[in-house]
Parts: structure tokens; sequence; C-alpha cells
């Protein structure tokens, strides 16, 4: 089921030898890959924003933290390997140091030009809220971070500022398009009624929100709630559901709680290793057992198969577990398959 497993980079041990040795080889010997990355003939709509990507958005939420340079850059090449062309990060994540990470990597592997680059902001503390000084500020920070001139799609944290009017931020988003540092609007913990609030302030020359980000899982489903559902479908806005893996809970390597642990990884993975926790890991594990997969794989299949969404925000701690979740957009899941996995995190 892994067809996305191989790219322009992969090769076998042979394939930069002299013609006289590829002739010494085993004729059982791998066949080397040469040309594009077969998942870069997949692609969908990004809803309303005019990009189109791979059904994956690479976030960038453990580089600086979890993950050092060297291994980050090993991530985000793995991931373009197999097809994927679209990356997400935040001026929040590790104080900038994610936006630094991806901005380098950009820039010595010359592709931003083919990358789609979302970013969030309103979380970092020297420009904090949605206001409009710490907006521009925030936008210019991370444009210098990420050294490149524009951001794709411009994600607004509502969780981080509930006080700034929903006007006043549309007002400095207006400028910040016009000037061209930024395409298109998304939107992080919006309300149904404050994209409805958007929607109206849109009639009257704001920009509109075409992307929604929502903490959305299997585990965690009541948080696309029907109302938001209702209005992100109405006004055909593209979901990019983060949390995708529950902070690596879904992947199925921790089963049991690690004694003394106090590291921030632990308490997250530790808050589901509970009955219902534990009845989701094992129908994923029988999922993926009959369809050949990983049970992180299962996760992000299970999220494709739902309505509205378009690419989950995935993370990464190595090179190989891409491996992994890429395997997710090639898996199809039967209604059977959907509902056991539904019955299970019930």
């Amino acid at each position: 089921m892994a067809f996305f497993s191989v790219g322009s980079t992969l090769s076998s041990p042979g394939a930069h030898t002299s013609p006289a040795s590829n002739a010494s080889e085993h004729p059982s010997a791998p066949i080397p890959v040469q040309g594009a990355p077969v998942g870069s003939a997949l692609r969908v709509p990004f809803g309303e924003t005019g990009e189109e990507i791979f059904p994956l958005i690479l976030g960038g939420a453990e580089f600086g933290w979890n993950v050092d340079l060297e291994s980050s850059h090993e991530i985000l090449d793995a991931f373009v390997e197999r097809g994927g062309n679209a990356l997400h990060t935040a001026d929040s994540y590790s104080s900038g140091r994610s936006e630094h990470i991806i901005g380098q990597w950009l820039g010595a592997r010359g592709l931003r030009d083919e990358m789609v680059l979302a970013v969030r902001v309103g979380g970092h503390a020297d420009n904090p809220g949605l206001g409009s000084v710490n907006l521009v500020r925030a936008v210019e920070a991370s444009l210098t971070r990420l050294k490149t001139d524009v951001i794709d799609v411009l994600y607004l944290d509502a969780v981080a500022d509930s006080n700034t009017p929903l006007e006043d931020t549309l007002a400095t988003t207006e400028w910040l398009v016009e000037s061209g540092k930024v395409k298109s609007i998304g939107a992080v913990g919006y309300t149904a009624e404050q994209l409805v609030e958007a929607r109206i302030l849109s009639s009257a020359g704001f920009p509109r929100l075409k992307v929604l980000d929502v903490p959305f899982n299997v585990l965690r489903r009541h948080e696309f709630d029907p109302d938001l559902r209702l209005v992100a479908g109405a006004q055909n806005m593209a979901v990019t559901p983060s949390h995708a893996l529950e902070h690596g809970f879904l992947a199925g390597r921790a089963r049991t709680r690690r004694a003394g642990s106090l590291s921030v990884r632990s308490a997250q993975l530790a808050a589901n290793l509970n009955r219902r926790g534990s009845r989701t890991l094992r129908a994923l594990d029988a999922v993926g057992a009959e369809l050949g997969v990983p049970d992180a794989a299962i996760a992000v299949a299970w999220l494709l198969a739902q309505k509205l969404v378009t690419a989950p925000i995935i993370n990464a701690f190595a090179s190989t577990h891409i491996e992994e979740l890429v395997q997710g957009v090639g898996v199809p899941l039967s209604r059977a398959h959907l509902a056991d996995i539904a019955r299970a995190a019930d």
C-alpha cells in the first residue's frame, strides 16, 4: 500500500556508479528511480486559495524543540521526496526557531517557489495577539525568519487573542494582502459565529477567510462541532485538521505510562492512556493489519475520509515517520472500517 514511498532521490546502491559497475549488478537488484516523486502527481485544491497541494501538510511544531536542525531538514527532504509540497509553522513554535529552520531549508534547497507556505501568527511573545501593530510586526518577523517575501496562507490565531475586534484584524490583513506580503487568510480557533461575521465583512471588501484549522482527529471529533462544520462547508473553506495524531498517540507507539516521566510529551500521551484510548488503538491495529499499513497511516486515512477535510497537518520526529504518514493518503477505508474506528473511540 505504500505507493508514495519512493521519490526522485531514492535509488539503488548502484544508481550513481559507472556503467561498468551497473553491468555487474545482480539481475534482481532494485531499478533506480528517476524523475519526479510518485506523489507529485497527486494534488488537491487548497480551498479557494488558488493553490494545489499534496493532501498532507507537514507541520513544523517539533522543529527546534524536539528535533534539531539537521534532523528537521532530513524530515523536510523526506516529505518532498514523497511528493509533499505544503508546510505549516507558527511564529510561536520554539519562539520562532521552527521558522528559522524551515527558512534555512527553503534557501538551501531552492524550493520556495515549489512549496505552499502556511504560517500561524498571534502567539509569539514579542508580537502577541491580532491587533494591527503586532499583527504587522509578526508577519514581518516571520518573513525575515523564513527568508521569503510572501506567506501563502496566513492563519490568524483567535485562541491567542479573543479581544481584538474581528473587523480590525481583517482590516490589517487587507493591507498585508494588498502589499503582497500575504496571499490568503486562514483561521485558527474561530467559532461558527465569527466565521459568519467574517463572511459579512468580506462583502465590504475585507479578505475572506479561506482555510480553517481545527484540532480534529478520531479522539477529538467533538471539537469540530456541527455548527462549525455547517459554516465551513457553506463557505467552501479548506479544513486542515491539526493534532492529526493526537500528539503522536494515534501512531500506536505509546501503550503504557512511563514511570517518573515529567516531560510535556509524556503528559500529552498519558492523557489518552485509558480504556477509550486503548480501544481506539486496537481498532487502528485491526484495520492496519488487514490493509498492511501502520496505525499512523490509518489515523491519517480516517481524517481524509471525513467530509470537508482537505489536508491534515502532520508532525514528525524522524524522517522514517514520513514514510508511515504518507501511506495514509493511499489507503481506502471502507464504511465498515470507519464505523469500527469511530465506535471504538466513542
